[in-house]
C-alpha cells in the first residue's frame, strides 16, 4: 500500500486502513510504504520522505522499485491520483509502469482528482492511464473519469455499524461544556472546503431556539493549508463560544456532541454523514456535489441552510430517522462487505492468486 501518508487520522489514511484489514481477511500481508507513517511501527514498513506532500527530498525510483519488487498487488492511495507532489507522483507512476509491464497488478484508489481543486485543476497526465485496476469512491468521479478515457469501478467508503457508543460525560467534562450546552460538532480540519464560516453560521442560528438552550461550535481542526489566519479571524468573531481540539477518539466526539454540522462545499465522500448515522446524532449539511448521489441511497437529513426543521426536531426528537438511516448503510456501505467487493472488483480483472 502506497501513499504520501499512513496510519493517520486523514480521510484517505482512514479509508487505507479499512482496505488493508479487508485484504487481510482475503489472505494478504499488507506492508505500508509512505512519505510519513503515523502510529506504531509495523513489520514491513517503509518510509520513503520524498513520497511526503511537502517534501523537499529527490525522488529516487530505485528505492520505490526495489521496496515493491517482491508485491503480488500494489494498492495506491490518492497518491497518483491527486499529485499533491507532483514529482512524487510522477516518479511513482514510471515506477508502477514498469511494475505493469512485469507482470504486476496494481489498484488506483482514487479519494480525489487534479480538476476538482482549484489547486491542482492545471496538472495535466493524472491518475497515469495504465492498465490497472481504477477505483473511485463516487459516481462522479467515475463518469469524469470515463470521460478522460480510464474505466473505473466504485467501492463507496465502508464503515463498520457495529462501533459502541463513545464517552459522552468524560468528554463533555475534558472540553468544558456546560450540562445544558447544545454542543453542535464540526468534525473537519480547518481548509477552506470545510466551510467553517457556515459551520458557525448554523451555531450561531441554533443559539438559545431549542428550549433556550445555548448553543456552542466545536471544529476538530486542526488547522491547515495556511488556514491558521482564517480561523483566528472567524473564531474570533464567533457570536457563540467555540473549542477547537480533538477528542480521545473520534467515537468520543460524537458522543459528547447534540448536533452534527457538515456544511463542506467539496468532499470525495464524507465520512462524518455515516458516522454520525452510526453514532444516532442529527446531521446537517450543505449540498456538496456528491452529496446527491450518497443522498440517493436513501440517507434524511437535515439542511444547514434551514435550521427550523432541526429546531423542531430538537424540540420533539423523534429517533425514528437513527434506525432508517442505519438500515441504509447496512444495506450499501457496511464495512463487512468490503472484503467482497475488493475480491469481485479484482476477479472481474481476471485476477486470482
Amino acid at each position: 500500500m502506497v501513499s504520501f501518508r499512513l496510519g493517520g487520522t486523514d480521510g484517505v489514511s482512514v479509508e487505507a486502513e479499512k482496505w488493508s484489514d479487508a485484504l487481510e481477511q482475503l489472505g494478504f500481508e499488507v506492508t505500508r510504504i509512505a512519505g510519513e507513517l503515523a502510529g506504531p511501527a509495523r513489520p514491513g514498513d517503509t518510509v520513503l520522505p520524498w513520497l511526503a506532500i511537502d517534501a523537499h527530498d529527490r525522488p529516487v525510483a530505485r528505492e520505490l522499485a526495489r521496496a515493491l519488487a517482491h508485491c503480488d498487488l500494489v494498492v495506491v492511495e490518492n497518491l497518483c491520483s491527486l499529485p499533491l507532489n507532483e514529482p512524487a507522483a510522477t516518479t511513482t507512476a514510471a515506477v508502477l509502469a514498469s511494475f505493469i509491464d512485469d507482470h504486476g497488478r496494481v489498484v488506483f484508489h482514487h479519494h480525489d482528482l487534479p480538476w476538482q481543486r482549484p489547486t491542482t485543476a492545471h496538472v495535466l497526465g493524472f491518475p497515469p492511464a495504465l492498465d490497472a485496476l481504477h477505483v473511485t469512491i463516487n459516481d462522479l468521479s467515475r463518469r469524469e473519469l470515463a470521460a478522460r478515457g480510464i474505466e473505473a469501478v466504485v467501492i463507496r467508503n465502508c464503515f463498520d455499524l457495529t462501533v459502541p457508543p463513545g464517552k459522552r460525560d468524560a468528554t463533555r467534562r475534558q472540553f468544558g461544556f456546560r450540562a445544558n450546552e447544545l454542543v453542535v460538532l464540526h468534525p473537519a480540519r480547518a481548509i477552506p472546503r470545510k466551510n467553517v464560516a457556515a459551520a458557525l453560521r448554523f451555531t450561531e442560528a441554533l443559539d438559545g431556539r431549542s428550549a433556550r438552550r445555548a448553543a456552542h461550535y466545536w471544529l476538530t481542526g486542526p488547522a491547515e493549508d495556511g488556514y491558521g489566519p482564517t480561523l483566528d479571524s472567524l473564531l474570533d468573531g464567533a457570536r457563540v463560544p467555540w473549542s477547537l481540539g480533538l477528542a480521545p477518539r473520534p467515537v468520543d466526539a460524537y458522543a459528547a456532541a447534540d448536533v452534527i454540522a457538515f456544511p463542506s462545499i467539496r468532499e470525495g465522500f464524507g465520512n462524518p454523514l455515516i458516522e454520525s448515522v452510526v453514532a444516532r446524532r442529527p446531521l446537517a449539511v450543505a449540498a456538496y456535489p456528491v452529496l446527491a448521489e450518497i443522498e440517493a441511497l436513501g440517507f434524511r437529513w437535515f439542511s444547514v441552510d434551514d435550521p427550523d426543521p432541526l429546531v423542531a426536531w430538537l424540540d420533539e426528537p423523534d429517533d425514528t430517522i437513527f434506525a432508517h438511516n442505519l438500515a441504509v448503510a447496512r444495506r450499501h456501505l457496511s464495512l463487512d462487505d468490503l472484503p467482497n467487493r475488493l475480491a469481485t472488483a479484482c476477479a472481474d480483472r481476471g485476477w486470482t492468486w
